[in-house]
């Protein structure tokens, strides 16, 4: 049953990429979809298979390499986090195929595009069901290659190539780190293999290894170079301007990136490497600040994006900064519980934001929009479901889960936590307040866009809101099927997840003060009332106030300056370095002195030669003479010795 999970949208890729131009677009639809649907299903069975198990199951498929003392068998190692992780993927990556056949809807590349979906999933379960390193960069990577070729899908816009190249580009600098990092987990333990790091990794705590120079811990250096390959893939802070670039990819690609993916591997890995992690809490505190200011710098930027994809976008970026700070307080179980319920409640919102898109026939800025409600009410009801859920209102999904992530973090007691705490509380504000702006924004008011598009606006086809209602259903009910994992951790997760003695801040999450567990709720509704005022009640303030805090505004609008730094400190000098060595070396050095110098000097030659050729009797006796007293001489000088 495992690996039918995981090897059905591999073959629903392989006859959609292989055989499309012959089964059309219907056939290359059925041929993802349905494999994809019944890996879904044989997902659910799983997890409720699984759970409460106190071993993993491992399927053992064949051995990949083994060479001297590295062996890397290929495996599928199946525990309550994979069982978890298979239930998003394959729920939400059927749930996105289904959507699509609507969404695409009379665009040439169709057999193509639902195959870039179906490697992408397969890609992802490959990673999720790992049992050593290598199989999970061989994941890692590959879902890096599909995200290249969705964000690209449609390469005629100038646009989106860039984007796509530079989701490809910023994920290698990370993936630099996380293959460094995998080299010295087998310097230092001999072995890829979880159970072998997993069991060895005590005897690691407190020693040292020689690191760049420097006598550093191993376990936090280790943990670290991980870290650095999950903040490119989860996009965290200073390893996240890809993701806003990457909504130049059909809508479906957005849900599928940011609800289920690729962004979600980087929380995937740090919470199965818990065992190392929790060895190491120098990494712990790490994870956990770097998770808080990317949740808050996302809610920042979140305030003010027109594009109703971008802000989304930036949504995401924030929540998985909650997902992180609560790995970097070992809240493993609350991190893996949002990451469940935000899969439902991101994609409802980033597929219903598709199906506004398709209503207005491709216009995505906000500005343009208004009064929609009453043109696209099924959309609207289901985008304000998704919104709820992603504000924290109860008793929607992420009431559930984020909450307890704020309860954990102040439960930890200590400085980061409290630091993860308060910046969590300030994100929620602002997370509902930029939730409700694109609601009012793009359903309540005047329409304010080209009056064209609105006479030919329309409800989304069946295909388009099934997927939706389904989505709908897991923002309302996904956090009461989730609570297990964070009421009853030792239960839910037996081994998959480990948490040392005097770490249990999910334990320490019940018994905060009551204030703590009313402040995000609190938080919640002032972002909604705020934005309320803003845009139904006064829609002067935000103009007023974008006046009068300009810098601010520009500041918040251009993301912080983050691209613009990174233009003129990385990619201006790459491109001068790249340029001179092109001009100077390549040109200058390679190919003049090569191919091109060695032409040249072969064409002048032959320019001199050419005057010999004039037609006359006498040069040509004349250069005879010249050739017999040439090789006379040299018969003189060197045959007669």
């Amino acid at each position: 049953m495992y690996a039918a999970i995981v090897f059905l949208p591999l073959i629903g890729a392989a006859l959609a990429g292989l055989l499309g131009r012959w089964l059309g677009h219907k056939g290359a639809q059925a041929a993802t979809c349905l494999p994809l649907i019944a890996s879904a299903v044989l997902a659910w069975i799983a997890l409720f298979g699984v759970v409460g198990t106190e071993e993993h199951v491992s399927v053992l498929l064949f051995t990949w390499i083994d060479s001297g003392a590295f062996e890397a068998t290929w495996a599928l190692r199946v525990d309550a986090l994979t069982a978890v992780m298979l239930v998003v993927v394959t729920t939400v990556s059927a749930l996105v195929h289904v959507y699509s056949i609507g969404y695409m809807h009379g665009d040439p590349g169709v057999p193509r595009f639902f195959a870039y979906l179906s490697l992408f999933t397969f890609s992802m379960l490959m990673l999720v069901t790992a049992d050593n390193l290598l199989q999970l960069f061989f994941g890692w990577e590959g879902v890096g290659l599909c995200s290249y070729l969705l964000i690209g899908f449609w390469y005629k816009k100038p646009e989106a190539n860039a984007a796509a190249i530079k989701a490809f580009l910023v994920n290698r600098v990370g993936d630099f780190g996380f293959a460094l990092g995998i080299v010295g987990v087998f310097l230092v333990f001999g072995s890829i293999d979880l159970d072998t790091i997993f069991d060895a990794a005590p005897d690691a705590a407190g020693t040292t290894i020689r690191f760049l120079g420097a006598e550093v811990d191993t376990l936090t250096t280790l943990c670290l170079l991980l870290f650095m390959g999950a903040m490119g893939k989860s996009a965290q802070l200073g390893l996240h301007t890809w993701l806003p670039d990457a909504m130049e990819g059909p809508t479906p690609v957005s849900a599928l990136i940011h609800a289920a993916t690729m962004v979600t591997a980087g929380v995937f890995m740090v919470a199965r490497l818990s065992p190392l992690f929790e060895y190491a809490p120098t990494a712990l505190d790490v994870v956990a600040f770097v998770g808080a200011s990317t949740a808050f710098f996302a809610a920042t930027v979140g305030l003010v994006q027109n594009d109703i994809k971008r802000v989304i976008a930036y949504s995401t970026c924030s929540q998985l900064g909650y997902m992180f700070f609560a790995l970097g307080v070992s809240a493993y179980g609350a991190g893996i519980f949002h990451l469940f319920t935000h899969a439902f409640f991101k994609a409802l919102l980033f597929l219903g934001s598709g199906s506004v898109i398709h209503a207005l026939h491709g216009e995505q800025d906000m500005r343009n929009m208004g009064g929609l409600r009453k043109v696209i009410p099924v959309t609207y009801a289901l985008m304000w479901i998704g919104s709820l859920a992603l504000a924290g209102v109860p008793f929607f999904a992420g009431y559930f889960s984020k909450d307890i992530i704020l309860e954990a973090a102040f439960g930890a007691d200590t400085s980061i936590g409290l630091y993860a705490f308060w910046l969590g509380i300030a994100s929620a504000v602002m997370t509902a307040f930029y939730s409700w702006r694109l609601l009012f924004m793009t359903f309540h008011g005047t329409f304010r866009g080209d009056h064209h598009k609105l006479e030919h606006a329309h409800e989304s086809p069946p295909v388009m809101l099934v997927p939706l209602f389904v989505l709908a259903a897991g923002a309302i009910a996904g956090g009461y099927l989730g609570v297990p994992m964070v009421e009853e951790p030792e239960h839910f997760w037996g081994p998959a997840l480990l948490v040392l003695p005097g770490h249990d801040v999910l334990e320490a999450a019940h018994h905060v003060p009551l204030w703590v567990k009313i402040l995000p709720i609190a938080a919640g509704l002032i972002g909604i009332a705020v934005a309320y005022w803003f845009y139904i009640a006064n829609p002067a303030v935000p103009r007023a106030l974008a006046a009068r805090f300009g810098a601010l505004y520009r500041f918040l609008l251009n993301k912080w300056y983050f691209d613009e730094l990174y233009e003129a400190v990385f990619v201006r000098k790459a491109k001068a370095l790249g340029f001179g060595l092109w001009k100077s070396g390549d040109g200058a050095v390679i190919d003049g002195l090569g191919p091109d110098g060695i032409s040249a000097m072969t064409l002048n030659l032959a320019q001199r030669s050419k005057r010999l050729q004039s037609g006359y009797l006498y040069h040509y006796a004349f250069a005879m003479l010249i050739g017999v007293a040439a090789l006379v001489t040299w018969y003189i000088v060197y045959g007669a010795g």
